[in-house]
């Protein structure tokens, strides 16, 4: 009996070991505001400084969704402990407050725009997103309506597509191959209209590693909202995606 229940502790340790262990993909942290507002979706700046200091010194590299699939394509290495920072929806607070943080620990990001939004209280001006990307931060669509994709024809969903990606494209001079579905939300149709249209890859809403290998239209996210337990929250959800991909939910 004695033997049996050191043999389960035992299996039960490695089990555990191999869960904490790293998973096969990068960690796509989302996030949406960063300001002292009271909706789920808005981190203070302090909080934000605190999550960006921790992934510094744990020895995270932000790496863009650009440089995830270049290095697949080419075969390269990835930094040790790679990370992707995203923002959906083009707050301007993500240039005012965010941006300065993240430089502040060696970091970037990647915005994902409503083109629609663009100049609007609130949100980015295209002066504003230029500035980001000559700063480092990589630009991509969050498509020209925030419209969910599940819930239009075919024909609105190409247009949603196609007219943010021209749009960015043609403020900011360089190819958009991402893009962060609104609401989180997918079906085959809205993967297959991407394609269509040319982009590379799509961030969806569910929880987990991103990973190229896989469907690069359903790249998994670490969402990040207000967190209730402070930096432990944002450890813990860290570690959940860690344990999803493992487990391959």
């Amino acid at each position: 009996m004695r033997k049996f229940l050191l043999t389960t502790v035992a299996i039960g340790l490695l089990f555990f070991l191999w869960l904490l262990a790293p998973g096969a993909g990068v960690p796509i942290l989302a996030y949406h505001q960063v300001g002292d507002l009271p909706e789920i979706y808005s981190v203070t700046a302090d909080e934000f400084d605190q999550q960006m200091q921790f992934l510094q010194t744990h020895g995270y590299t932000a790496i863009s969704l650009g440089e995830l699939f270049a290095a697949k394509k080419d075969g390269k290495q990835l930094p040790d402990n790679p990370v992707i920072i995203t923002f959906d929806d083009g707050y301007a607070d993500n240039y005012l407050a965010a941006l300065p943080i993240l430089e502040k620990h060696g970091m970037k990001g990647t915005v994902f725009v409503i083109t629609g939004q663009v100049g609007q209280p609130d949100y980015l001006t295209w002066q504003q997103i230029k500035e980001m990307q000559t700063r480092g931060t990589e630009i991509g669509s969050h498509t020209h309506s925030h419209v969910a994709l599940t819930e239009i024809g075919q024909p609105q969903l190409q247009d949603e597509l196609q007219r943010s990606k021209q749009i960015i494209e043609n403020n900011l001079g360089t190819p958009v191959k991402f893009l962060a579905y609104p609401y989180g939300q997918f079906n085959t149709q809205a993967i297959a209209a991407l394609e269509q249209a040319g982009y590379t890859g799509a961030c969806t809403g569910d929880p987990g590693l991103g990973t190229p290998t896989g469907n690069a239209y359903k790249l998994k996210r670490v969402n990040v909202p207000k967190p209730k337990y402070g930096l432990w929250e944002f450890r813990l959800r860290l570690l959940r995606a860690q344990i999803y991909a493992k487990l391959s939910l």
